[in-house]
């Protein structure tokens, strides 16, 4: 299954849990059979033969403009040579030709073409990463997706290798049993004075280990890749009439047959992983000295008030209502603009004292689990960019603090489908706190490719009690005392240093009945106002 026919060395490979990407399940995939590449434009060698097309099916990547309908001909009939002999043998009411597939395909010729996918694979433009793809079935469909960092010190890339390939190939198999390749992809841009040339060459042990990691495990690397810097090199072709030494260019944006089935099904590119990450990281210099002075002070401010008795419920209640309260408040001012012009816009609506505040709030675990139940609706946009402001708030020795808010955040993303930015969200949060079990359940949740409404709705049903239960403290328990008092005890005297409540009620929460027929008050007035 070798696009270029290269004897394959065996090789392992090895992945990070936190920085996995979703293994995908798949539909059968004996529906229809590929039709074989086009042949290159030069001559064919020993090294080049038609390499078999990869599909990428609508149901796991993303829906495609092109389907193959198989040929509808017997292999054992052939066409009459006689115009009349074809009339006569023509049956008189011909058949429909069968429809098209339903499942539509993108067909991916070629190392050029398997390169443009890379950022619609994974959702954006993968910086400094190893990123490994296995492949299905006879039409070679795209499977599993793994992305892992590339490490600075290349006496670990044996290890990391080795992981990598055990980690991807058994979850692929355990999804199914016709796993027939991986695809490689080594993405790093030059460093000051290098050229792309000079990083794949860099880097071509890494993808020899790689390539030997995963051939250990008997499954072919069918295609290894190195690009940067625009350009993309293939590690796995020697001829270099196909592959040049100087490297061959990347597709213009928005130009390739890939480009336009992800558009035409509302998929989008979310920039690069730097760029993504940028979004979540603390403040620095001095605006993060006093950001990081309001935490410390606030914290002085809040350990007080949590001892004191029913200090807890009173900091959790505080926390709500102002988290509430911002949310409305990102709500009214919706910025514009580019993506950095858009968070410098939701870092002015909030001041450091409240983001302190928001952020020791939010540390306990009741009250985080309350605040996840703003991911849906009108105010989820609001949320996520509340949560990612108090991300960048969390800084000097107050990072740790960051993964409440990265997590509620990675949950959002993930809850408005929005699945590559819950990743770099969850996997920044298990990076400032390995132990967070929330983050840790909604990171395994999503590499799993499980389906979030069940855990939205429970969060629903959880609010919905808890309404109700606010609502029953303020009306039931006052009448339950009342009748209690009438019906085991003597009335008792007036206090005249008791609080009397209206019309005449002997305490707050007294309630007066007037004549038949006439609307019993609480403290508050007519109960038909709350």
């Amino acid at each position: 299954m070798n696009p270029h026919n290269e004897p394959h060395d065996p090789t392992p490979d090895d992945p990070q849990t936190h920085d996995t990407e979703t293994p995908a399940t798949h539909p059968d995939d004996t529906a229809t059979t590929p039709a074989p590449a086009p042949p290159h434009s030069h001559p064919p060698t020993p090294y080049d033969p038609p390499s078999p097309a990869l599909f990428c099916n609508s149901n796991t990547s993303f829906p495609n403009a092109n389907t193959q309908r198989p040929n509808t001909q017997p292999p054992d009939t052939a066409p009459p040579s006689d115009p009349a002999a074809a009339a006569d043998s023509a049956p008189a009411n011909p058949s429909p030709p069968p429809p098209p597939p339903t499942d539509p395909q993108v067909i991916l010729r070629g190392p050029a073409e398997l390169a443009d996918a890379l950022p619609y694979l994974l959702g954006f433009y993968p910086d400094d990463s190893i990123v490994m793809v296995a492949l299905h079935g006879e039409r070679t469909r795209f499977g599993g997706r793994l992305r892992l960092g590339i490490p600075t010190d290349p006496s670990h890339w044996p290890d990391v290798s080795d992981q990598l390939a055990d980690c991807l190939i058994s979850g692929a198999r355990k999804r199914s049993d016709r796993l027939v390749g991986i695809l490689v992809f080594l993405c790093q841009e030059p460093s000051p004075g290098e050229s792309g040339q000079d990083v794949k060459e860099r880097l071509r042990p890494l993808a020899q280990r790689l390539r030997t990691a995963c051939g250990s495990l008997d499954v072919p690397v069918l295609e290894a890749l190195c690009l940067s810097n625009g350009r993309f090199w293939s590690y796995c072709c020697p001829d270099y009439r196909c592959c040049p030494a100087d490297g061959t260019p990347l597709f213009l944006p928005g130009t390739s047959v890939m480009a336009a089935a992800a558009a035409y099904a509302g998929m989008q590119v979310r920039g690069s992983l730097k760029e993504m990450e940028a979004r979540l990281a603390p403040r620095t210099g001095p605006r993060g000295a006093d950001q990081e002075k309001a935490l410390d002070e606030a914290a002085s401010e809040l350990l007080p008030r949590m001892l004191r008795p029913d200090g807890a419920g009173t900091v959790r209640r505080d926390t709500l209502e102002q988290a509430a309260a911002l949310i409305h408040r990102f709500r009214r001012d919706t910025p514009s603009g580019s993506t950095r012009a858009r968070d410098a816009c939701d870092d002015a609506l909030i001041t450091d004292a409240e983001a302190a505040t928001l952020i020791l709030g939010l540390q306990d675990r009741a009250t985080r689990d309350r605040a996840a139940e703003w991911m849906d609706g009108p105010d989820a946009a609001a949320a996520l960019r509340l949560w990612r402001a108090l991300a960048r708030r969390c800084t000097g020795g107050y990072g740790e603090h960051a993964a409440a808010p990265l997590t509620l955040a990675g949950w959002v993303c993930w809850s408005t489908a929005d699945g590559p930015s819950a990743r770099v969200a969850l996997s920044r949060a298990l990076t400032a706190d390995p132990d967070c079990v929330f983050a840790q359940l909604l990171h395994r949740a999503i590499n799993e490719g499980l389906d979030p409404e069940p855990l939205r709705r429970c969060l629903r049903q959880q609010r919905e009690e808890a309404e109700a239960a606010s609502a029953g403290s303020e009306a039931t328990p006052t009448g339950r005392r009342r009748t209690a008092q009438r019906s085991t005890a003597p009335p008792r005297p007036g206090n005249s240093a008791r609080p009397r409540g209206p019309r005449g009620g002997t305490g707050p929460g007294s309630r007066t009945t007037g004549a038949p027929g006439t609307r019993r008050t609480g403290r508050d007035g007519d109960r038909s106002r709350r």
